[in-house]
């Protein structure tokens, strides 16, 4: 890796000071990584604090052919804020101010750099929040929520940011300023480019505003647990509950061997033949909430539930959560270098997943625990292994390669909120077709023509 340019170091201290531009290894080490545990030490790093200073950044870039990947707070697990290339990291951590707030119009509009959980603390006050509420909430940031399309167990209801972010602020990857969407609820002039620009992991453009779509907090919320004899059951019953006029807020699943693996390594009530549960949460206003639940549970029941309650106080609501709760802590101690991939197939498919990933364990030896947001079938698929080990490590390479296979033989989709970065990029290929990768490559192009963003994600090397 060449030094970088004293020339282009210099262009950079015209618009950072010493204390927001980095460039001795040891400070630039930690702005390498993220949740991947992917490394690549980035030549120099930059705090920038204004979107005129970003637009410094990468006009800087340009005329030095210097990389550029643009992170929020490292909290994605692909490896898409890995520096490839070394080159520039613009960290946005300090573009984290509110710009604008208008209730009435149900809008907020944020910088990148504030997290998730203060735009949802900001806005609770006046009978808000925002719908995209990954588990990582209370440090992602809402750049990195955009920049991944991050939802949540919420989507099933609400959506996703795409569904939920009405307009942009951005640097192109050419150096131009644009603004892109609107600041109402409708709007249909030119090309969707703000869902483009979302989702598409810095590879495109730098947000450096958001105008977020904001929906009033619910009264009420009802929680459920239901337990069933087999993955075929509860499937049925996710089914069920989505063909019905309530929607819930929240319907989340955890299969016999996660259910096994909280068994071990907590206190539980389930059932001893428990092969499958679902937690459901159904919220509304406090009038009709409960007939609404009423609706929900009925459709859930089935000829394999073996028990379903309703949480009756707050005490009992974390009471049922916390056996989903008793599941991350579990696998960190089994396989704290766990690979954690989060596939969606149709809801009529989940269980032909399940056991395709069953047979996948017991071929290569490697225990597969699977959780996730069953109402949009996006399951988490976590392969328990030691890295370290070159055996189990190139099993795990194997067993992921037939897991992708799998997941698309049932018309479903690499990646449901993880994004793609480098530890789906060879994959894609599996999903898309030649002329729309080349489509993509060519939107890529008119972005970014010098190839500065985020270099060799996304899409597998030409």
């Amino acid at each position: 890796m060449a030094p970088l340019p004293v020339g282009f170091l210099a262009l950079l201290a015209e618009s950072f000071t010493s204390k927001d531009l980095l460039v001795a290894a040891e400070e630039c080490w930690v702005y390498g990584y993220d949740n991947s545990r992917r490394h690549v030490l980035p030549q120099a790093v930059v705090f920038p604090a204004t979107h005129e200073q970003v637009l410094a950044a990468v006009n800087a870039c340009n005329r030095f052919n210097i990389a550029l990947t643009t992170r929020g707070r490292g909290t994605g697990t692909t490896g898409a804020t890995v520096p490839l290339k070394g080159g520039l990291v613009v960290s946005l951590e300090r573009m984290n101010k509110i710009i604008d707030y208008s209730p009435d119009n149900r809008y907020i509009t944020v910088e990148p750099g504030i997290t998730n959980q203060q735009v949802q603390d900001f806005v609770k006050a006046q009978g808000f929040f925002w719908p995209p509420d990954p588990t990582s909430a209370a440090f992602c940031s809402i750049g990195g929520n955009l920049a991944y399309n991050s939802a949540g167990p919420r989507a099933v209801k609400y959506g996703t940011p795409r569904e939920n972010t009405l307009g942009l602020r951005a640097v192109t990857g050419a150096g131009k300023d644009i603004r892109v969407g609107v600041h109402t609820s409708k709007g249909v002039v030119g090309y969707d480019l703000t869902r483009l620009i979302i989702g598409s992991e810095g590879t495109l453009a730098i947000i450096t505003e958001a105008t977020l779509k904001l929906t009033p907090l619910a009264e009420a919320t009802k929680t459920l647990r239901a337990v069933y004899q087999t993955v075929f059951d509860a499937a049925r019953a996710v089914a069920a509950i989505m063909s019905q006029p309530v929607v819930p807020c929240a319907l989340e699943f955890i299969d016999s061997n996660a259910i096994e693996m909280i068994r071990q390594y907590s206190n539980s009530d389930l059932p001893e033949q428990a092969g499958a549960l679902l937690m459901i949460e159904v919220d509304g206003q406090e009038e009709g909430l409960d007939s609404a639940t009423e609706k929900v549970a009925a459709s859930a029941r089935n000829d394999g539930l073996l028990d379903i309650r309703l949480a009756q106080t707050d005490a009992e609501v974390k009471a049922l959560w916390q056996t989903r709760k008793a599941l991350s802590p579990a696998l960190r101690k089994v396989a704290p270098k766990k690979i954690n991939e989060d596939v969606v197939v149709p809801i009529t498919e989940i269980p032909a997943l399940i056991a395709g990933l069953d047979q996948l364990s017991t071929k290569y030896q490697l225990p597969i625990i699977n959780f996730g947001h069953a109402g949009n079938g996006n399951i988490h698929v976590n392969l328990l292994l030691n890295p370290d080990d070159p055996e189990q490590s190139s099993k795990a390479h194997h067993c992921l390669d037939e897991i992708f296979s799998l997941v698309l033989s049932l018309n479903g989709t690499l990646s449901g909120e993880h994004g793609v970065g480098l530890e789906k990029r060879d994959f894609v290929d599996r999903e898309l077709d030649a002329n729309s990768l080349e489509l993509m490559r060519a939107i890529k192009r008119q972005f970014d023509p010098n190839g500065i963003l985020n270099p060799d994600k996304m899409f597998p090397l030409a």
